[in-house]
């Protein structure tokens, strides 16, 4: 059967009321007019195949950007000799229409659906709630993004085996139990500083929120917040190396050599360092000066422990240190459950062999023995020869 292009009365969904929602959704939450036009002509195309069962045939809703009128329409393809009457016409059919159509052409026909407006303006409210949570969670999700690595206090909401939950205002945060001190313990409404280590996109587009006690990240900024120098700029963290709730080290540098960088960071009396000791419940922090000299640098890395040489090598194996101490330094230097050898050679980035004096003397005792049977056993196969 033939079928005409026809034009009837517009329709609209609250036009005045829908306007002024998108308007308001745009200059508020930045969810563009034409997205949120498109998002809500699409889901009525799907409604309007939903209620009147024409999934076959090809669909179009257009939401007048000026007055809010909607327009439902049935599109079909401009073609020679019709297949399937649902999504094509013939080229003379279309051609009754407006002469100038062609093989090819998409000719419309208005619809005229009863009740749709009801279901439409149900669909057009569903949309623009839904862009509202959505433009809300990004908001969210952007302002905590450009919040990664900083600090942030919370309220403990709950905690369990696996993590504790912290209120951070608009949205939660949790850390998990690797990220977290293992000798603190936290109770409800506790209200404890962490360091944001990660924003991720969770289900349905909400945000998750990881925070960390125990990341070094979370020194480095305390060391800002107490000492203005490093937040300034004037004193460089080059390093942190760090046994969460026991030890840190912390190596500082200042290009200025009229500041002393560690008397800086420890302050007057050592209040500015002990601030930040009373925040981390008495972790011990050393704080030492960096040197681009890796011999140096690694023996104040060592400190509290005596240094007296050190014997850098580089090669395609990496980077290898051996450190002698005095006989009565080993123990410190090495540290309890080789705490303090680790955390030196994690911050400054060398493999550490330490050795007491009297060690080191034995070695070289026993190399110039092995050396001397060498030479012995060389002597005896020439007088044999």
């Amino acid at each position: 059967m033939k079928r005409k292009a026809v034009k009837v009365e517009k329709r609209s969904i609250d036009t005045k009321e829908l306007l002024e929602a998108m308007d308001e959704l745009e200059k508020t939450q930045g969810v563009k007019k034409e997205v949120l036009m498109e998002s809500i002509e699409q889901a009525l195309v799907n409604a309007y195949k939903k209620n009147f069962e024409c999934s076959d045939e090809n669909i179009k809703v257009i939401l007048d950007k000026t007055d809010g009128q909607m327009h439902v329409y049935q599109e079909k393809v401009v073609v020679e000799e019709v297949e399937n009457e649902k999504v094509q016409i013939s080229l003379k059919d279309a051609r009754e229409i407006d002469k100038n159509y062609k093989i090819d052409d998409i000719v419309n026909f208005e619809l005229m659906p009863k009740d749709f407006g009801r279901i439409a303006a149900g669909t057009a409210k569903q949309i623009i709630t839904q862009k509202i949570r959505e433009a809300s969670r990004d908001v969210i999700f952007t302002e905590f993004e450009a919040k990664k690595g900083e600090i942030i206090t919370g309220l403990v909401q709950k905690v369990d085996n696996r993590m504790v939950v912290m209120d951070l205002g608009k949205i939660e945060g949790i850390m998990p139990t690797r990220e977290q001190i293992r000798t603190e313990h936290y109770a409800v409404n506790d209200k404890i500083k962490a360091c944001i280590i990660s924003v991720q996109k969770g289900a349905k587009g909400s945000t998750q929120i990881i925070l960390s006690r125990t990341d070094p990240q979370f020194v480095r900024k305390l060391f800002e917040i107490e000492i203005p120098e490093i937040y300034e700029g004037v004193i460089e963290i080059k390093s942190i190396s760090r046994d969460a709730g026991s030890r840190s080290k912390v190596a500082v540098y200042s290009p200025n050599p009229n500041i002393d960088p560690v008397g800086s960071c420890v302050g007057q009396k050592g209040i500015r360092i002990q601030n930040i000791i009373n925040e981390l419940h008495g972790e011990k922090i050393d704080v030492i000066e960096w040197n681009e000299d890796p011999s140096t640098f690694i023996a104040v890395a060592l400190s509290p422990a005596e240094v007296l040489a050190v014997d850098v090598r580089e090669d395609e194996e990496g980077k290898f240190a051996q450190v002698i101490v005095p006989d009565d330094q080993l123990s410190l230097a090495i540290g309890k459950g080789g705490q303090n050898a680790k955390l030196a050679a994690k911050l400054t980035e060398w493999k550490i062999d330490i050795k007491s004096e009297s060690q080191f003397r034995k070695m070289l005792e026993k190399n110039q023995l092995e050396n001397e049977e060498d030479d012995i056993q060389v002597e005896s196969d020439d007088i044999e020869e």
